[in-house]
């Protein structure tokens, strides 16, 4: 979709829709107000009739309206003008998003220029309309026979806040529809059928990243080579499996190469049964949800190039099949981690800490200012928090501060759990340095506890993205989180 900003009298934009809002208890907006006026009052017809009340999030579409060259007008309520906070006016842009794909519009502007966010600026109103729409407009038809119906909308634009700089609004566009982007190609990964996106498919992919970006160069490990580091713990995993785990390395250069890097790590088990420790079959067939850690990398990669930013960043991608094949690893079974650290196997089904390990201990190789890994690792963090909060937990405070700050301002929130020693001794075990389970309590605690075995000497945010990964039931599919949260933490950084 193609982004501008415009200027001039809204009643003549050529636009196939017109989008107006109008404030709650039916107060016409400045542009709904001028409407109304060169329009013979068909507006305030509307809000008279008791059919519109500017309810947020509420819309009402009008046709042909006289004095106005746009074939519709979007009326979208705003609710009240001093509670119009960031949370808000996400509502509202959905909304409005929505309902415009559901027209034949080919072409929006939106007359918001006296909408005011109360807790964000003009830029970030901007960046967020260009956001919802990419997002809106995403449809999945890869895997079905007859394609499937997108919207139409090709042109969206804009009209300007009085004071507000241009250019600074057409660059708020171009970012917010990056990560519109970014997030629409983490929800396509991981929707994707676990027969089609394999750890090979995530490779290509990641190969096509940097076929596509000067600024990307992308290395494939291989079993063998894998096995030459010593990664035992990621290589059992895929023991069960035909197919071949990957370890994905995509180096972005936005800085100079003597900069220190921000390094992701993404979880992609691209299917996973549980192995040995076999899961029960009910919505079995949303394991292939597990890589979405690692689409969420893989699409941060991308936008991370797309904008420029002028940084070193570099994703991994540990890539596996957990399969409970001949050669499958069995519980109690003890594997050597890259690190030397010694593994208990008790739950084949605990996978995603297995192959994180060894990609965090690879990650030190590059000596990162941070890491941040990013799992569907726990059901516990699903039990917990549902589907609304990312786990957060850290070992150290002032990254987890600004990953919760970057949470919020994003809209793609996270919750911080405490990564106490006291937790430690859950994870001991009779017969390795580790365990990979700690017992039926604090599961999403012992996990990151885990984990942060290998990361001691590194600045380390663990990201359990079990429940907002994706949606189950009528609505089921990847939400394309926390690649929100990522793309705020990543903007804000410097070299």
């Amino acid at each position: 979709m193609r982004y501008s900003i415009k200027s001039g009298a809204i009643e003549k934009v050529a636009a196939d829709c017109l989008i107006v809002p109008v404030w709650s208890k039916s107060a016409l907006s400045a542009e709904a107000n001028h409407l109304d006026e060169v329009s013979g009052k068909a507006l305030s017809a509307v809000v008279k009739s008791g059919d519109f009340s500017g309810r947020l999030g509420e819309t009402y579409l009008l046709y042909k309206t006289p004095g106005v060259r746009s074939r519709r007008i979007l009326i979208i309520g705003v609710g009240e003008r001093k509670k119009l906070d960031a949370r808000a006016a996400v509502k509202m842009l959905k909304a409005t998003a929505k309902a415009v794909a559901k027209t034949q519009a080919e072409s929006t502007h939106y007359a918001m220029a006296s909408v005011e966010v109360t807790d964000r600026d003009a830029a970030w109103l901007a960046a967020r309309l260009s956001q919802e729409l990419e997002e809106t407009c995403y449809r999945f038809d890869t895997t079905k026979s007859k394609n499937v119906k997108k919207p139409s909308l090709k042109l969206a634009s804009m009209t300007a806040p009085a004071g507000a700089r241009r250019k600074g609004l057409s660059e708020a566009l171009k970012q917010g529809q990056a990560i519109g982007k970014a997030i629409n190609r983490a929800k396509q990964l991981g929707n994707l059928p676990g027969n089609v996106c394999t750890p090979t498919f995530l490779a290509n992919e990641a190969q096509i990243l940097a076929a596509k970006n000067k600024s990307i160069a992308t290395q494939i490990l291989s079993e063998k080579q894998m096995a030459r580091l010593g990664m035992g713990s990621l290589l059992s995993v895929a023991a069960g499996s035909a197919e071949e785990a990957k370890l994905i390395v995509i180096n972005y250069r936005g800085s100079d190469t003597s900069s220190r890097p921000y390094v992701l790590v993404g979880k992609g088990i691209t299917f996973d049964t549980g192995g040995i420790s076999l899961k029960s079959p009910a919505a079995m067939d949303e394991m292939k949800f597990d890589m979405c850690g690692a689409a969420s990398v893989v699409a941060s990669m991308g936008c991370v190039a797309e904008l420029k930013l002028p940084i070193n960043v570099i994703g991994i991608v540990a890539a596996a099949e957990n399969m409970p094949g001949s050669k499958a690893t069995k519980p109690g079974d003890v594997v050597t981690s890259m690190s030397g650290k010694t593994i208990e196997i008790l739950n084949t089904d605990a996978e995603g800490r297995l192959v994180l390990c060894d990609a965090l201990t690879y990650a030190e190789r590059f000596k990162p200012r941070t890491i941040i890994d990013i799992a569907t690792l726990t059901g516990a963090a699903v039990a917990t928090f549902g589907s609304q909060a990312n786990v957060m937990l850290s070992n150290d405070e002032r990254l987890a501060e600004t990953l919760l700050q970057c949470g919020e301002e994003s809209l793609d929130r996270a919750w911080q759990l405490p990564l106490w020693d006291e937790y430690q001794s859950l994870i001991d075990s009779n017969f390795a340095d580790i365990a990979n389970i700690g017992g039926p309590r604090a599961g999403t605690i012992t996990a990151a506890c885990f984990l942060s075995r290998f990361t001691e000497s590194q600045k380390w945010a663990h990201l359990d993205i079990a429940g907002s990964a994706w949606q189950s039931g009528a609505q089921k599919g990847a939400t394309g989180r926390p690649v929100g949260m990522l793309m705020q933490y990543l903007l804000t950084q410097k070299a």
